[in-house]
């Protein structure tokens, strides 16, 4: 059987490892993932996710930057990607704010490049992990993949919408089909250490104090990691039109109050609570609708909150 070639950048990354993981247990694919192991967090982590694969004859791992035209030109040449699943980025609201221009040299210049050379070497699928942050201070809920997104309230935000614009019109212009992926709150193992499920979690377990910005009122659609994945692996597969944007939530919403139950509950001890004021760039609430992704995509995420939580909990008692 003629295996086929996919492209993952920032698979050794929290959801690039799972999809990485994914990919190579269906055994059709030869996976190559672009990660340039930067110390945004720990590279050691990112080295572990990456290293429990490392036996697979099916597995490439390029240290590379997206932002370095000669190394992915490198890497084009020698993988000849089928399908590209770009992931790799600068990610988080309250970072950017402190360093827009990093931002957006990763995440705009970045994407250009990829998107760049999947023209040069003719790959027609081209999967863009974008974010709920696109929808910004959205009144409107659920939030649809028609409402208005050109009122970001973060420069992480703005340079995941210019990214699906990007992808727009290269779609547009060289026949490349591209799936752009808004993706809400994404939890799990192996979720990234700087995220609110992961740092509460350890700083309950150290009876330290949590930051909570607000009353502790503001709303998140959490999704399971496995979810996430379901998406990502029909947008591999989808075939449809040309261009197309889909979010990728669990379609409910979680207060930020009940989370922190959640996690005592699971951690079997009480959180300090360390109220502080409402951050800049953080929203009061994302909300998926997914009935374009259900109707597309087949997309029927299973894991509500009251599971994935102990799921979560399981794993990172595991790490202990």
């Amino acid at each position: 059987m003629q295996k086929k070639n996919i492209l993952v950048t920032g698979g050794a990354g929290f959801i690039g490892s799972h999809l990485v993981r994914k990919l190579l247990s269906e055994g059709v694919w030869r996976v190559s993932v672009i990660d340039n192991f930067n110390d945004f967090y720990s590279p050691q982590i990112k080295r572990k996710n990456i290293e429990q694969f490392a036996g697979s004859p099916d597995l490439s791992v390029i240290e590379a930057d997206i932002r370095d035209t000669a190394a992915l030109r490198d890497t084009f040449s020698k993988v000849s990607p089928e399908v590209i699943v770009h992931l790799a980025a600068m990610a988080g609201v309250r970072p950017s704010l402190k360093d827009p221009k990093l931002y957006t040299e990763v995440n705009v210049d970045g994407t250009v490049n990829l998107l760049h050379l999947a023209r040069e070497f003719e790959v027609r699928q081209f999967i863009f992990g974008s974010s709920s942050s696109v929808y910004g201070e959205n009144a409107k809920v659920p939030f649809s993949e028609e409402d208005n997104v050109r009122n970001p309230i973060s420069p992480y935000a703005a340079t995941k919408a210019a990214g699906e614009l990007l992808c727009h019109t290269f779609s547009h212009l060289y026949d490349i089909r591209t799936v752009c992926l808004r993706f809400f709150t994404v939890y799990g193992a192996a979720q990234r250490p700087d995220l609110a499920i992961h740092k509460f979690s350890k700083l309950i377990t150290e009876g330290r104090p949590i930051p909570v910005f607000g009353d502790g009122t503001t709303r998140r659609d959490y999704t399971y990691v496995d979810d996430i994945l379901q998406g990502v692996r029909a947008a591999i597969d989808f075939e449809g039109s040309k261009y197309e944007i889909f979010n990728l939530g669990e379609s409910q919403t979680v207060e930020l109050n009940e989370l922190i139950k959640l996690l005592e509950e699971n951690l079997g001890k009480k959180a300090v609570i360390d109220r502080q004021p409402m951050q800049p760039g953080d929203v009061p609430q994302t909300f998926a609708d997914i009935s374009k992704a259900k109707d597309l995509l087949g997309y029927s995420p299973k894991t509500k909150i009251s599971e994935g939580i102990p799921k979560f909990t399981d794993w990172f008692k595991s790490q202990m």
